[in-house]
């Protein structure tokens, strides 16, 4: 049996996945990374997508995300 790898590019950085987890999405990835989904833009494979598509995008081997968290201060 061979065991199945997920390669993504978060951030210019590889983050590779083994076993690759199935149907991880967007708000997946976001959840592993400890970021709070209200305060990220996610870009990926160079499209913005919005917050309600997250749960629906799926991530597959060599896709590219940029992810923009916000903090507040002052």
């Amino acid at each position: 049996m061979t065991e199945t790898k997920l390669t993504l590019r978060v951030n210019g950085e590889d983050m590779v996945f083994s076993p690759a987890p199935p149907g991880l999405s967007v708000a997946d990835l976001l959840e592993r990374l400890a970021l709070d989904p209200e305060r990220v833009v996610v870009e990926y494979n160079g499209k913005i997508i919005q917050a309600a598509e997250r749960g629906t995008t799926p991530l597959q081997d060599d896709d590219s995300l940029e992810i923009i968290h916000f903090v507040g201060g002052g």
